[in-house]
């Protein structure tokens, strides 16, 4: 019986932390990546044959949007580069919220509370992106992806809450 006991715990702390480190990986590309927006942008749209040279408004749906945006980055990077201040801040908060994660992969059930937090997180990504994005004037396919890294981010942390749980109740049984 304390074997088995024993080999659940491993089990479960090693789903638990792989888990945790995707979830951790996911917050510091989504971080690192806000940074160089207008490069991204520019590698984005020439792949889809978006050119800079001609307005936005020849193009449709997606494509519009993305010359738009584009556009946007562009000139706001040369006329007001203070603005990207605040994408500047955005990923750096998911580099912080990234090591928040460390606690949670040390010490899974005594941290379960970084689990709450970031449920809490990606529940709070969709009123904000349906809210501020219609203020904002976002397309509403495009606030539906925002609100899709709430979903997609609430997910792992489900499944880790659910190992978590399991792992507390091996603890128990140890004791």
């Amino acid at each position: 019986m304390v074997k088995k006991t024993i080999n659940e715990e491993k089990r479960l702390l090693f789903t638990i932390r792989g888990l945790v480190i995707l979830y951790i990986s996911s917050l510091l590309v989504w971080g690192i990546t806000a940074f160089p927006l207008e490069i991204e942008l520019k590698v984005l749209c020439c792949l889809l044959g978006i050119s800079p040279d001609v307005a936005p408004e020849t193009y449709s749906g997606l494509m519009q949007w993305l010359a738009t945006v584009q556009a946007g980055v562009v000139n706001t990077n040369l006329n007001y580069p203070f603005i990207a201040y605040g994408t500047d801040w955005l990923a750096f908060s998911h580099l912080v919220i990234a090591v928040a994660f460390v606690g949670l992969y040390v010490k899974p059930v005594r941290n379960k509370w970084i689990i709450y937090f970031g449920m809490i997180a990606c529940a709070g990504v969709i009123p904000l992106a349906l809210i501020c994005g219609a203020i904002r004037e976002i397309p509403f396919y495009w606030r539906l992806i925002d609100c899709s890294f709430g979903v997609f981010g609430f997910i792992p942390l489900y499944l880790i809450h659910h190992y978590v749980k399991k792992l507390e109740i091996v603890y128990m049984v140890c004791r």
